[in-house]
């Protein structure tokens, strides 16, 4: 695995304690709960120490494509961050929406599309709070989760409820296609200049996409420094998890990822863990690289695309 050694594992040593706290609770075939019952003697501040356990413990297994291949896509996600207001205001109005109450009972299936929910008024009342940018609250909705800072301090924080089961279709695509932007353009910073250009038009590239997310409020208890809760039921850890396929690898399991940083061939050689799912990711040798909270790191997500390598990692 090429950067192992390289690699300093006390960095994931918190994410693997995050996945032994859902995987002591699994029945399952895999011997986790023997492994995270030795986690509890490591000195996890010590690389080398989590180096010997990882290798004494652990057998790596490289993962192929159905076809063979050992190279697979890497992409990257994060969780946005903005200001807002729980009440509409002349600066914050832009609105997030809960989950439709009438849904609940009878779903549509498919349900309206984004731009028959924006003129309809359905939504009315379900708002669940309101920011600023109509571009950021799309990137939200992409990200399925993220952190309002309210006026007075506190931190709202949104996780994801559901969408109206519309098929997604990108806006970076929808802009190459009308050539309003390049293919170096095609990121979230890329289309937010473009909206920022073009203000009459935002509604427009917007509504191209039929989805649409909705979001539930999480509970106030949760550290604002943690990440969003994934797939696995426990909060996310900065570039130390990542999104996979459930088809293909167990939630929670340890995966050594070697692929590069976005636009660049600067090696990104670490130990992952694998609590989260998405939509988009399909496939063994396929993963989402959850980089954090906040502007940096989606800059970081929203140009990731690369090509990656994948070992899992399973107890002996």
């Amino acid at each position: 695995m090429p950067g192992w050694q390289d690699d300093d594992l006390s960095q994931a040593w918190p994410a693997w304690l995050k996945s032994c706290d859902a995987l002591r609770k699994k029945n399952s075939e895999v011997n986790w709960r023997q492994v995270c019952a030795q986690a509890s003697s490591v000195s996890g501040r010590d690389t080398q120490a989590v180096r010997k356990y990882f290798e004494s413990n652990f057998q790596a297994y490289e993962i192929r494509t159905s076809s063979g291949s050992d190279t697979g896509l890497i992409t990257g996600y994060y969780e946005p961050v903005m200001n807002g207001s729980l009440t509409r205001t002349s600066t914050y109005n832009v609105p997030l929406y809960s989950y439709p109450s009438a849904w609940r009972k009878s779903k549509p299936n498919p349900g309206p599309t984004r731009a028959e929910l924006m003129s309809s008024g359905v939504l009315k009342g379900s708002e669940i709070a309101w920011v600023q940018d109509p571009v950021a609250a799309a990137s939200m909705q992409i990200q399925g989760s993220g952190k309002i800072r309210l006026e007075d301090g506190r931190i709202l924080r949104l996780g994801y409820a559901g969408t109206n089961d519309q098929p997604f279709k990108s806006s970076a695509q929808w802009l190459l296609d009308r050539k309003e932007i390049t293919r170096s353009e095609a990121t979230m910073q890329g289309i937010s200049q473009w909206a920022k250009r073009n203000p009459d038009r935002v509604n427009e590239m917007l509504n191209a996409n039929p989805r649409f997310v909705f979001f539930k409020e999480l509970p106030g208890n949760v550290a604002a420094d943690l990440g969003p809760s994934g797939a696995l039921g426990v909060p996310l850890t900065g570039e130390r998890s990542i999104a996979v396929d459930l088809q293909a690898l167990p939630l929670g399991a340890p995966v050594f990822l070697a692929t590069t940083k976005p636009l660049s061939n600067q090696p990104l050689q670490k130990l992952v863990m694998a609590q989260d799912t998405g939509k988009a990711i399909v496939g063994g040798v396929r993963a989402d690289y959850y980089w954090g909270s906040g502007d940096s790191a989606g800059e970081m997500a929203g140009r990731m695309k690369q090509n990656g390598r994948m070992w899992l990692l399973l107890p002996r």
